[in-house]
C-alpha cells in the first residue's frame, strides 16, 4: 500500500486524524488521572499474635516458628522475616516478584486461611494471629488535630473530634479510607487500697467475677402480650461510673457487704504506659488520614477534601487546631505542574533546533507532528490507565528527541527528493515506501530497549515501569503520524520549485560541514585498522575510568522534608523519651527555617508516602517528621541537629535520613549473620560494628537486636506454693494486678467498650520496693509474695529476636555521615574487605543487605530480561537487513556508547544510580536505530548500482543530517531533566552516550562496514 499517496490525496481523512489527536488529546490531557509518584506493590503481609507473658525466646519456640512453618508451605512466599519480643510474635511475609498486585487479595485470603487452621496449635494463653494485609496502604492527606493551648481538651475528646472529621471526610467521592492515629486508649480505674483487700479479705478475681456477671448484655427471651410477641430488655447493665460504684461485694471470710466506691477510687483515664503517642509542634495531636480510592486525579479530590473539612470547622470547638502534615494533592500538583513546564521546555529546545537546523518550514512542520504525537499519547494514556506523575512524565521527556527521529528522515527524504526535480506526491511516495519498514523496525528496537523496566515483575519495575509504557505508546504513535501525516503536511508547506535553477545531478550535500565530514570519513575508511584501534584504545579507557565512577541507588527527594530517627538505650522508658525527643522539638520549634515538627513516639504515623518508612515500635524510639520551609535549608539544618544531638545526647543512636524517591530504605550499609546461636550472632555483629566504628564516614552503628535489657525474675518456691494452695497463675495475676494492673471487666460507653483494670493506687506500685509487700488470695486469706518466692535475680535478655528464612539472624547497620565525602556504595567498597575478613564458625553465614542488595537486586531483575529483549533486537535487526554481516556492523557500535556514558559521569560527578543504568539498557536501543538509518540507506545506494566503498560513503554523507539531527533533538530535549536528581543521571548517561555513540557511529559503520565487506576504495570516490 502507498501510504503517503493515501494521506496526500484523501486530504479529509488526514485533517480527521488530526484534529481527532489535537482535540482528543487535549481533552484527555484535562482528565487524565495526576500522581506525584508512581504507585507500587507492596507485596507484604503482616501477621502479628500477643502471648502475654512469655520471654523472646518462648515466643519464638511456641508462637514464631509454627507461623513461619505454615507460611513457607505457601507457594507464592519470597522471604520470611520475624521478629519475637516478650509477649509478641511479628511475621512479615513477602511475596515472589510473580504474584501481580491485582491478586494479592486472594494471596492474602490463603494466608488467613493457613492461620485460622494452624490457632488450635498455638500455646494456651496465645491469641489469635492478626493478618495484617493494608499496612501499605497510603493516606495521602494526614492531618495534625491538637489543642491550641495544651490540656484545653482531654485526649479523648481530641479523639472524638477526629473521628467525628473522619465520617464526614469518608463522604468525599473519591476518598477510600479514614484512619485516626495516636488516640489514647481510655479506661476505667479501679484503685483499692492494698489494706482494704486484706482488710475485707476480698479477692480482685471475686471484683471481676460480680462485673462480669452483673454488666452483661445477655438474651433475655419474650413473652405474648395479647396479640403481641414482645421482647424482654432487663436494665442493670452499668451506665455510669456512680452506678459502678454501688456494685455490692460480700466478703466470703467475714461475711460483710461493702459498696466498691468504699474501699476502691473509681475514675476515668488511660492506658499507661500508651502504646502510641504523637506530638505536632510540641502539642499532643491526633493524626486523621485520607486516603484515595484507584485512579482519581488526587489533587482534584483534595480540593474536595479541603472544602469538606472547611464546612466542617463549624462543628469543632474554639481552640482545636488541624494543621497538615503532608497533603498529597498540594505536592502532586506543584511536581506534575513542574514535569509539565520541563516538558514544555524540553518541546521548546527540540523545535528550536529543528528552526535553526532544517528551516522554518520543516522545524514547524516537525514541531506540529512532535505536537500531535505527544497529544495522541495522552489519549491512548487516558485509555489505559497511565497516570501524569514523575515518571510518565519523565519518559515523554526522554522520548522527545525520538518523537521527531521519524519524522526528520521523512522530511529529510522529501526535500532531497524535491531538489533532485521529484514532485511532492513522488517524493513522499518514494521516500515513504523505503523507509517505512526500516523506521518500523527501528523504532520497534528503541522501545524494546526499555522494556526490561516495563516487564520487571519486583516493586522497582511497577515504579518505573510507566516509563517504558509511555514510550510504547508514544514511539508508536511518532512512526504511525511519520509515515501518514508528515507527507501530507509536507504537500501543505512545500512548493515543487524549491529545486527551480539547480542542476538536478547537483550535489545536495555541500556546505562547510559536509565538506569536513566528508574528509574526516575518507580519512577513517581509507586507514580502517588505525580507525579500529583508536576506537577499541577510547573503548578500554571508558572501561578503566568507569571504575571510579561513584554508584547509588535512587535518589533524595526535593520535597522540604525529612526525618530524626533517634533510639535511646533498650530499657528508656516512654516518659524518658519523650521528655528527651521534647528538647529537640523545642529547638526545632524555635528554629525559623523550620515550618513543623511531629514527634511519633513507639510506632509511625499512618503511612503517608509510598516509600515513608515507620520505625521499629519500642518506648526507647522516636521519629520526627520535620518539614521546612526550603529544601536549601536541609543540609544546614541536618548538621545543626547533629551537633546538638551528639553533644547534649551522646547516649541516643540517630539516624538523619532525607525523604527518598523509589522504594528502598532503612539503613544504607547492613551485614547480616545468621546462625543457630544468639550469642554468637552478638559476637560477629560487634566485629562487624568494630569495622564500621573504625570508618569515621560512618555513623548510627547499630544492630537489630539491640543491646541486651535487665529483667528481674522473681523465683517462684511451687513445693512451698503448693502447701498454701498457691498456683503459678494466681502467683502472676497477683504481680500484674498490683504493679501494673489487670483487667477484670468492660464498661459500655455508647459506641465504645471500656476496659475496666483494677489496680493499686500509684503510691503502693510506684517503686520496685513495693515488690515485697504484694499480697497473695488463698484459701481465704493474704499471703505475703515473699512466702512463696526463694529470692529476687537479675538477668539478661535479648530484647528481639529476628530471624530471616526461618533462621536467626542479626544485622550489623550503619549510614554515611551527614558530612561524609562518600556516598552509601564508596563506604561499603571500603568496609566490605575487613567485614570478609571476619571468620565465621561453622554453621553460620553472612550476606550483606542495604543499599547494596536493594541496588543489585533491582538491577538483576532487569538484566535477567535483557538478553531476550537484545536476542528480539539482534533478530529484527537480521529481518530488516537479511544480513549477519550488516546486523554485527551496527551491534559493534553499542559498545561505543560506554564512551561517552563514563565521560559525562565523571567530568560531572554525577552517581551513577539506578535510573542511570535503566538508561544505559535503553539507549542500546538509539544507538542501533541510527545504524540502521545509515545501513538502510547503503542498500539504496547498492541497488542504484553503486559499489560497496562508494554506497557506505554516499549513505553516510546522506544520512549525516538526519542522524545528527535525531541524536541532538534527543539530548537537547533531556535538558531540563539535567536538573531534576531522580532523572539527573538518566539524562548524563542518555546525553553523553548517544552523543558520542552518534559521532562515533557516523565514522564507526562506515569503517566496521568497509572491514565486513573489504570494500576497496575504487578509482574516483565522491568527496576526492
Amino acid at each position: 500500500m502507498d501510504i503517503a499517496r493515501y494521506f496526500i490525496e484523501r486530504k479529509v481523512t488526514s485533517w480527521m486524524v488530526t484534529l481527532i489527536l489535537l482535540v482528543g488529546g487535549i481533552l484527555a490531557f484535562l482528565s487524565l488521572g495526576r500522581l506525584e509518584d508512581p504507585e507500587f506493590s507492596i507485596k507484604q503481609v503482616n501477621i502479628i499474635t500477643q502471648y502475654p507473658g512469655a520471654t523472646p525466646s518462648q515466643v519464638e519456640d511456641e508462637v514464631t516458628y509454627l507461623l513461619e512453618r505454615e507460611m513457607q508451605n505457601l507457594p507464592y512466599v519470597k522471604q520470611i522475616f520475624s521478629t519475637s519480643t516478650a509477649g509478641l510474635s511479628k511475621l512479615s511475609v513477602e511475596m515472589k516478584d510473580t504474584i501481580r498486585g491485582d491478586t494479592l487479595g486472594q494471596v492474602w485470603d490463603e494466608v488467613r486461611k493457613k492461620i485460622r487452621d494452624l490457632e488450635e496449635q498455638l500455646p494456651p494463653g496465645a491469641d489469635s494471629p492478626r493478618v495484617v494485609d493494608d499496612f501499605s496502604d497510603v493516606y495521602g492527606i494526614l492531618y495534625a488535630l491538637s489543642a491550641e493551648t495544651e490540656g484545653a481538651f482531654e485526649a479523648h475528646e481530641l479523639t472524638t473530634i477526629a473521628s467525628d472529621l473522619g465520617k464526614e471526610l469518608a463522604l468525599v467521592e473519591g476518598v477510600s479510607k479514614v484512619t485516626v492515629s495516636g488516640a489514647q486508649r481510655e479506661q476505667i480505674n479501679i484503685e483499692i487500697p492494698r489494706h482494704n483487700l486484706v482488710a475485707m479479705g476480698i479477692p480482685v478475681e471475686q471484683i471481676a467475677g460480680l462485673l462480669n456477671e452483673q454488666n452483661v448484655v445477655s438474651h433475655s427471651g419474650f413473652v405474648n402480650v395479647g396479640e403481641d410477641y414482645v421482647r424482654l430488655s432487663p436494665t442493670g447493665e452499668f451506665n455510669s461510673l456512680e452506678e459502678l460504684g454501688l456494685l455490692t461485694i460480700t466478703s466470703a471470710q467475714t461475711g460483710q457487704t461493702v459498696k466498691l466506691k468504699d474501699i476502691a477510687e473509681i475514675s476515668r483515664g488511660y492506658m499507661d504506659p500508651s502504646s502510641h503517642v504523637i506530638r505536632h509542634n510540641g502539642r499532643s495531636a491526633i493524626a486523621l488520614g485520607v486516603s484515595f480510592l484507584p485512579d482519581v486525579n488526587v489533587v482534584d479530590v483534595g480540593e474536595h477534601v479541603r472544602d469538606k473539612l472547611q464546612s466542617s470547622m463549624t462543628l469543632v470547638p474554639q481552640g482545636i487546631m488541624l494543621e497538615p502534615i503532608y497533603f498529597q494533592g498540594d505536592e502532586v500538583e506543584k511536581a506534575v505542574n513542574g514535569f509539565i513546564m520541563s516538558l514544555v521546555q524540553a518541546v521548546v529546545i527540540v523545535i528550536v533546533v529543528l528552526l535553526v537546523f532544517m528551516g522554518l518550514k520543516s522545524g514547524v512542520l516537525i514541531g506540529m507532528i512532535l505536537a500531535i504525537t505527544i497529544l495522541g499519547t495522552f489519549i491512548v494514556m487516558d485509555w489505559v490507565g497511565l497516570a501524569l506523575q514523575r515518571i510518565s512524565l519523565g519518559g515523554l521527556i526522554v522520548a522527545l528527541g525520538m518523537l521527531v527521529d521519524n519524522a526528520i528522515v521523512v522530511t529529510e527524504g522529501i526535500l532531497i527528493g524535491l531538489k533532485r526535480g521529484k514532485t511532492k506526491l513522488q517524493a513522499a511516495s518514494d521516500v515513504v515506501k523505503q523507509t517505512q519498514w526500516p523506521l518500523a523496525g527501528a523504532t520497534v528496537i528503541a522501545i524494546t530497549a526499555f522494556a526490561p523496566m516495563g516487564l520487571s515483575p519486583d516493586s522497582i519495575g511497577e515504579f518505573v515501569g510507566s516509563l517504558f509504557w509511555v514510550l510504547l505508546i508514544s514511539l508508536t504513535i511518532s512512526w504511525f503520524t511519520a509515515v501518514t501525516l508528515t507527507p501530507f503536511f509536507c504537500d501543505l508547506l512545500f512548493k515543487e520549485d524549491i529545486a527551480a535553477g539547480e542542476d538536478e545531478e547537483r550535489d545536495p550535500y555541500r556546505g562547510v560541514i559536509f565538506s569536513v565530514y566528508k574528509k574526516i570519513l575518507s580519512v577513517a575508511m581509507g586507514h580502517r585498522w588505525v580507525t579500529i584501534a583508536l576506537l577499541v584504545s577510547a573503548l578500554a579507557g571508558a572501561g578503566y575510568g568507569f571504575t571510579f565512577v561513584k554508584q547509588a541507588f535512587f535518589p533524595s527527594s526535593l520535597t522540604p522534608l525529612f526525618y530524626a530517627e533517634l533510639r535511646y538505650p533498650s530499657a528508656t522508658n516512654l516518659e524518658t523519651t519523650q521528655a528527651k525527643a521534647q528538647a529537640l522539638e523545642q529547638k526545632l520549634a524555635d528554629d525559623k527555617r523550620v515550618n513543623f515538627v511531629t514527634a511519633t513516639f513507639n510506632q509511625g504515623l499512618p503511612r503517608f508516602i509510598l516509600t515513608y518508612m515507620a520505625m521499629e515500635s519500642g518506648y526507647n524510639n522516636v521519629q520526627l517528621v520535620v518539614r521546612t520551609h526550603r529544601v536549601e535549608d536541609i543540609d544546614a539544618l541536618l548538621n545543626d541537629i547533629h551537633q546538638y544531638l551528639s553533644d547534649e545526647q551522646p547516649e541516643a543512636h540517630f539516624t538523619l535520613r532525607k525523604l527518598q524517591l523509589g522504594p528502598g530504605g532503612g539503613a544504607k550499609l547492613e551485614t547480616r549473620f545468621s546462625g543457630p546461636d544468639a550469642d554468637v550472632l552478638r559476637d560477629l555483629s560487634e566485629q562487624a560494628k568494630s569495622v564500621y566504628r573504625s570508618d569515621p564516614n560512618l555513623e548510627g552503628i547499630r544492630d537489630d537486636w539491640k543491646d541486651q535489657v535487665k529483667v528481674l525474675q522473681p523465683v517462684f518456691n511451687a513445693e512451698k506454693a503448693s502447701e498454701l494452695g498457691i498456683s503459678k497463675t494466681d502467683y502472676d495475676s497477683a504481680l500484674l494486678t498490683q504493679l501494673q494492673g489487670q483487667q477484670v471487666g468492660a464498661f459500655r460507653d455508647g459506641t465504645k467498650l471500656l476496659p475496666i483494670v483494677a489496680t493499686l493506687p500509684e503510691r503502693e506500685r510506684d517503686s520496685v520496693d513495693r515488690l515485697k509487700d504484694i499480697q497473695i488470695f488463698t484459701n481465704g486469706t493474704y499471703v505475703n509474695l515473699t512466702e512463696v518466692t526463694e529470692r529476687f535475680d537479675i538477668i539478661w535478655e535479648n530484647p528481639v529476636i529476628e530471624r530471616r528464612d526461618r533462621q536467626r539472624t542479626i544485622t550489623a547497620m550503619a549510614d554515611p555521615h551527614i558530612n561524609s565525602p562518600y556516598n552509601a556504595d564508596q563506604l561499603f567498597k571500603r568496609t566490605r574487605d575487613a567485614i570478609e575478613a571476619i571468620d565465621l564458625p561453622p554453621g553460620y553465614s553472612m550476606e550483606f543487605g542495604g543499599e547494596w542488595e536493594d541496588s543489585n537486586m533491582a538491577r538483576e531483575n532487569m538484566i535477567r530480561l535483557a538478553p531476550m529483549g537484545y536476542l528480539f533486537m539482534f533478530v529484527i535487526t537480521v529481518l530488516l537487513f537479511n544480513s549477519v554481516k550488516e546486523t554485527l556492523v551496527v551491534w559493534f557500535c553499542i559498545p561505543l556508547m560506554m564512551i561517552g556514558i563514563a565521560t559525562g559521569l565523571l567530568v560531572l560527578d554525577v552517581a551513577f544510580g539506578f535510573m542511570g543504568f535503566i538508561g544505559l539498557l535503553s539507549l542500546s536501543g538509539m544507538v542501533i536505530k541510527n545504524g540502521i538509518v545509515l545501513i538502510d540507506q547503503v542498500n539504496v545506494e547498492i541497488r542504484d548500482g553503486k559499489d560497496h566503498y562508494s554506497a557506505v560513503f554516499d549513505a553516510a554523507v546522506s544520512r549525516l543530517r538526519p542522524v545528527f539531527m535525531a541524536a541532538l533533538t534527543t539530548i537537547l530535549g533531556l535538558a531540563p531533566l539535567f536538573l531534576d536528581p531522580f532523572f539527573k543521571d538518566m539524562a548524563v548517561v542518555i546525553s553523553f552516550g548517544l552523543g558520542f555513540a552518534t559521532v562515533l557511529t557516523l565514522v564507526a559503520v562506515p569503517t566496521f562496514y568497509v572491514v565486513f565487506f573489504n570494500a576497496r576504495k575504487p578509482a574516483a570516490t565522491p568527496g576526492d
